[in-house]
């Protein structure tokens, strides 16, 4: 376990290296890849969300692809299609973009909710059918997405259905002005993504996973998480709560903070730490709520707070 800790933390030092100051977003980050989960992040333009993704592709020796998503990308363009081979007189399927490992799906919302539900199959089930034939995708495979949460001129929302299928939703915000500056500098003659060095293989990262399904949850922090959740189902300001499926992957998240706390157990601050992350963006405010200005981080802080720490 510390040889794989140690491959960890080089990681992260990589991904700090290229996104200075945003220590805490890289490490949760982190936390979502070892968790097998996928990454939305919704941040304005320019802030380093592609080099970010490369620089994670890089560093695993992964196979990445990067998909504009734009109003007439259809989702053939993203999962392949069957063509006609006149020699054999039949059809082959052709892959497309998401057999990959790393998916950057860059501004998702500007796609037609058709070709954003063709990603549900491939981010739950990490297969896609296509004629009727299922082809599964390499592994490890994860996605990750950005939107300009500023523009919305020709953009379509993400569905529900999608959201939940986010482990986590990040900004990474404005860098300071010192961090800004260092930037500058860093990319005076090269960029710093040439100088990222693989720190692990990516059959490394799967056996990393492996280990932390075996880190240990008490039942008691088990029925702490899912009261939690239960909170989102029976709130007032709240007209949808977090599915089962947020529970799955808030319990693989807390698995992967302890790894990288030197932990094999988990703890309550685990699940403090992550609520808001993993389940802000699965829940839907009533109407009132939403245009009363309430957030729905602020929801889920309080949703926090109130419920009882067990002994």
């Amino acid at each position: 376990m510390n040889e794989y800790r140690k491959k960890v933390e080089d990681l992260e030092i990589n991904l700090n290296s290229i996104i200075k100051g945003k220590k805490d977003v890289i490490n949760l980050i982190i936390n979502t890849i070892l968790a097998k989960g996928h990454i939305l992040l919704e941040d304005i333009p320019g802030v380093g969300k592609t080099t970010l993704a490369k620089a994670i592709a890089k560093s695993i020796n992964a196979k990445f692809s990067r998909v504009q998503f734009t109003p007439d990308l259809l989702p053939s363009d993203i999962l392949g299609s069957a063509i006609y081979n006149p020699k054999e007189g039949s059809f082959e399927f052709k892959k497309g973009a998401v057999f990959c490992n790393i998916l950057l799906a860059d501004e998702i919302n500007r796609a037609s909710p058709r070709t954003q539900s063709g990603l549900l199959e491939s981010m739950s089930e990490s297969q896609v059918t296509v004629e009727g034939l299922s082809y599964p995708l390499p592994s490890p495979f994860f996605v990750i997405a950005t939107q300009n949460p500023v523009d919305f001129h020709g953009t379509y929302p993400l569905p529900e259905a999608q959201m939940d299928r986010f482990a986590i939703q990040l900004s990474i915000g404005y860098p300071s002005n010192e961090e800004e500056i260092n930037i500058l500098y860093s990319q005076e003659k090269n960029h710093p993504l040439d100088s990222i060095k693989t720190v692990m293989k990516f059959e490394t990262l799967l056996e990393i996973q492996k280990k932390i399904a075996d880190i240990k949850v008490e039942k008691s922090l088990a029925k702490y998480m899912i009261e939690i959740i239960n909170q989102t189902r029976n709130n007032t300001s709240i007209k949808l709560g977090v599915s089962p499926r947020g529970s799955l992957m808030f319990f693989s998240m807390i698995k992967a903070r302890a790894f990288l706390e030197n932990r094999d157990y988990c703890l309550p601050d685990d699940i403090k730490k992550l609520a808001i992350y993993v389940l802000s963006h699965r829940i839907v405010l009533e109407t009132k709520a939403k245009y009363s200005g309430i957030k729905k981080a602020d929801v889920i802080h309080d949703i926090v707070s109130k419920t009882p720490i067990p002994k």
